[in-house]
């Protein structure tokens, strides 16, 4: 677990970014590595594992779908033109990273926010992660916790450690994961990992996080962000 859950690491290449376009693609710049990710459930059914199953070349400047009809998904393919896209972003000054639900435990404090929920279901397991932070005494509830935390792509959970105060966050590859759920035929958001920054298409930098999902249905109340519409589309 220590091998493998660790702080966040200064981002490696500062030249990589995503830029929101206006009613268009996002445009991912400075070589972003982009691979496509299957959620694994476990033996109950429980989300529980990722599996990488594709990687595309490294560009170093790729056009990324953003309403959701591209027939060369997840690259753009000009549909948005043709369909009138709307993709007015609507994340503004992201209000909701500045008022989380906060469960402390006797181990770990837990910062859920809720807005950024995507669904990809991996805080389910072993009775749920908040129950686990209550529990997080215990060294298999808190381990579990730590795990599921670390497993939500779009960093609705972040996991502190009461003791150091330090926040738990994955060590992440600085990439674009194109997210796919097969047991659900869901397909998920655009995970965008290691603090590369996102730009919207006015010029304004949102808040740079280790774990950010980017709406690739074009359907979610919250663009760029995922808000997990895509379950329902």
């Amino acid at each position: 677990m220590k091998d493998q859950i660790k702080k966040s690491q200064d981002p490696e290449n500062d030249s990589m970014k995503i830029t929101v376009t206006k009613n268009g693609p996002y445009i991912a710049t400075g070589g972003v590595p982009i691979v496509v990710a299957e959620i694994c459930n476990d033996n109950e059914g429980y989300c529980r594992t990722w599996k990488i199953v594709d990687r595309y070349p490294v560009r170093e400047e790729c056009a990324l779908c953003r309403c959701g009809h591209s027939e060369n998904r997840p690259f753009c393919d000009g549909t948005h033109a043709k369909t009138r896209f709307n993709g007015t972003e609507t994340a503004g000054n992201e209000p909701y990273l500045s008022h989380p639900e906060i469960i402390r435990g006797p181990e770990l404090e837990l910062t859920d926010y809720h807005e950024l929920c995507v669904h990809a279901r991996f805080c389910m397991r072993a009775g749920g992660i908040w129950n686990l932070t209550e529990q997080s005494g215990i060294p298999e509830a808190r381990d579990t916790a730590i795990e599921e935390a670390c497993n939500c792509p779009s960093g609705r959970l972040v996991i502190r450690d009461r003791r150091s105060e330090e926040l738990v966050e994955p060590v992440l590859e600085k990439s674009i994961v194109v997210i796919e759920y097969p047991a659900k035929g869901e397909h998920g958001p655009l995970w965008v990992r290691g603090e590369i920054p996102v730009v919207s298409a006015d010029g304004k930098p949102y808040t740079v996080r280790n774990r950010v999902t980017l709406c690739r249905c074009g359907k979610s109340h919250n663009k760029p962000f995922c808000d997990g519409s895509h379950v329902q589309h």
